[in-house]
């Protein structure tokens, strides 16, 4: 008796992975301070409080969210998986008619709901939703088709396309390059793990990447530019390409965002010029540039402590992931994985210059309410992986005995 007590009280211990929410709360503390830093030296802002309160009050939210989510298990999210997208894609299309125009006006998007004073992006709840849809989609084929002919193969790339076209068009319509770019990582994150032969996905692959080199060659040269504009490249895009191929050439105008931000990560040198110290202007430093931020005020130190919080919360996610050895769960995690890594590399890389800019938020650290719901409810999903897979492998022990 007294075993089967120990052994029970263990199962409930481990049914809750306190690493993933370790991560979480330090990747949330370090967004706090830094959006207060950002909020104290922006002269736009009249209330520095009520933006990080307002920031708690989405934390609260989206920990709720990811409580919710998590008593779900496999079977249930199963059945869920076509009414999260269907739901998804009726959001995206009724944002182009209901769209904040104020926002439109500044960001050239139709991509925001509106209710007074606080926006919400319909498409950052799509992403988890997106993510549910395809691992039903893979395992469902797999279950149908185990022997991954070529034909089942191609059947399976189809199948997932289909789902993926809608999104792209309508994104397309709401001139939401950023977040596209999203979905395709999500979607070649699960298109890796499918299962799909390498035969397929390399020629693939390596279409994709000649494709991208065409572009990137079209768009430095001027004949290439025409062509590129009579498929409906906007000027601001070759503007963002130019900004980071050359970033020093218009530091006054179109450079000046990404310029501004490697000074100021710059100046923080290795150890940061001290909390609540801002000498560098960045425009939008409170959501897309955040990171200089950080690393103004703490550093290359502080900068690495951020990076190693995301190595650990991404391990956690594939620990859990191998736990488990369920494979809808399988290609959940694969999303969700992809998703926030996309975000991080991304949003770091264009911070720093390496990387084109986009307007893409670091998860758990940049403002914004959209953006960390998806995040959370993807938590959500991970954390539901480990807590009915323990309480189902403790009720089988029961059975056993």
């Amino acid at each position: 008796m007294a075993e089967e007590s120990r052994l029970r009280g263990q199962a409930e211990d481990s049914r809750i992975d306190w690493g993933i929410i370790f991560s979480i709360m330090m990747l949330g503390l370090i967004g706090l301070a830094s959006i207060y830093v950002a909020a104290s030296h922006d002269s736009s802002v009249v209330n520095v409080t009520k933006q990080v309160v307002t920031q708690i009050m989405w934390f609260v939210i989206g920990t709720t969210l990811a409580i919710i989510i998590m008593q779900f298990d496999s079977e249930q999210l199963w059945r869920v998986a076509p009414l999260a997208y269907w739901f998804g894609i009726f959001l995206l299309v009724a944002v182009l008619v209901l769209y904040s125009r104020s926002m439109y006006a500044s960001t050239g998007a139709k991509s925001w709901f509106a209710v007074g004073s606080l926006t919400f992006q319909p498409s950052e709840i799509m992403k988890p939703a997106f993510i549910l849809m395809l691992g039903r989609v893979v395992t469902n084929h797999n279950t149908e088709y185990p022997a991954h002919t070529t034909a089942g193969d191609w059947q399976l790339i189809g199948k997932l396309v289909a789902y993926t076209v809608p999104l792209i068009i309508l994104l397309k319509l709401q001139n939401d390059f950023g977040t596209m770019l999203v979905f395709f990582a999500i979607l070649g994150g699960v298109i890796l793990v499918s299962g799909i032969s390498w035969r397929l996905l390399a020629p693939a692959f390596g279409i994709v990447f000649v494709f991208a080199g065409t572009v990137l060659f079209l768009v430095i040269t001027n004949s290439g530019r025409s062509i590129l504009e009579a498929v409906g490249f906007k000027a601001y895009q070759f503007a963002r390409i130019d900004t980071w191929l050359n970033p020093s050439t218009d530091t006054s105008n179109n450079a000046y965002q990404v310029w501004q931000s490697m000074k100021a990560i710059g100046s923080g040198q290795i150890t940061g010029r001290g909390f609540n110290v801002s000498h560098v202007t960045v425009p939008v430093r409170e959501s897309d540039m955040i990171f200089s931020v950080i690393g103004e005020n703490f550093g290359f130190i502080g900068c690495t402590i951020v990076v190693l919080l995301y190595f650990l919360l991404i391990y956690q996610m594939i620990r859990v992931t191998f736990d488990t050895k369920n494979e809808f769960y399988a290609y959940i995690s694969t999303g969700v994985i992809m998703m926030i890594l996309f975000h991080v590399f991304e949003n770091i890389g264009m911070s720093i210059g390496l990387l084109p800019m986009t307007g893409i938020p670091l998860p758990f650290i940049s403002q914004g309410g959209s953006a960390l719901i998806a995040n959370m409810a993807g938590i959500g999903l991970i954390m539901s992986m480990r807590f009915h897979y323990k309480s189902y492998m403790f009720s089988r022990n029961d059975r056993f005995e």
